[in-house]
């Protein structure tokens, strides 16, 4: 059963069609695989359409970046409403690429998996191999925010870090744990600078992540692989 779920405030502006394209894929991929989720979503857009056309409202980005700039963990969501400014820029000018065929698997050495509908554009993308982690960047053209398809292969970790910005972790099949538990696919991970934890995984898994920096690697050799963790954000 899914245990993490995007704050209501990001389902209220997925809803609005307000967040920066890498964190709408997101969404969409965690709502669809999560019945609480989709019935959130569902009458969250009912009352927009209510509202669509009260010239008094006051837009809803405005009020929530407002709130969002009291503490650190809101810092970290009106990012990400920073970057969504930058997408409108880029449709303005033409830059983001239209949707591509489309794929709903995707193969990563001899395990093929099911892709959710907002993903499947990407069933192509390229991987680089790091040991036992495989990334393949998604190219959406967000500066230094950067989506991937993240791999760990059976008994796969990834060493002790933290994260200079945010990282979103979507897992989309298998399972892995870390400090705080184990998660199944659907579980959506938003962490920051705050958190530090060492993923691993007995069976493999596939995730979509985004990162606006560096993974930060804290511990013993593994501060060594800091260059590592620019090649896999």
């Amino acid at each position: 059963m899914i245990k993490y779920h995007p704050s209501t405030d990001l389902l209220d502006a997925f809803a609005a069609g307000k967040l920066p394209t890498s964190m709408a894929i997101a969404l969409s991929a965690h709502v669809e695989l999560c019945q609480e989720c989709q019935a959130y979503v569902a009458t969250a857009e009912e009352k927009l359409a209510s509202t669509a056309f009260d010239q008094e409202t006051v837009g809803d980005e405005e009020l929530l970046v407002n709130e969002w700039d009291h503490n650190a963990e809101d810092e970290m969501l009106a990012a990400i409403f920073e970057q969504a400014a930058n997408d409108v820029d880029a449709l303005e000018q033409g830059e983001l690429k239209q949707s591509e065929p489309r794929a709903t698997q995707i193969t990563v050495g001899d395990k093929t998996y099911a892709l959710p509908r907002s993903l499947q554009r990407f069933g192509d993308s390229s991987w680089a191999s790091f040991g036992k982690i495989q990334r393949a960047r998604l190219n959406l053209d967000e500066g230094a925010t950067r989506a991937s398809f993240l791999h760990i292969d059976e008994g796969g970790s990834v060493p002790a870090h933290t994260h200079k910005g945010y990282e979103l972790t979507l897992l989309l099949d298998g399972t892995f744990e870390d400090e705080s538990g184990q998660y199944v696919p659907g579980d959506f991970i938003l962490l920051d600078s705050r958190h530090h934890h060492t993923p691993y995984t007995k069976e493999g898994c596939l995730c979509y992540t985004i990162a606006d920096a560096p993974l930060y690697f804290t511990k013993g050799v593994s501060k060594l692989l800091n260059t590592v963790g620019h090649a896999i954000y």
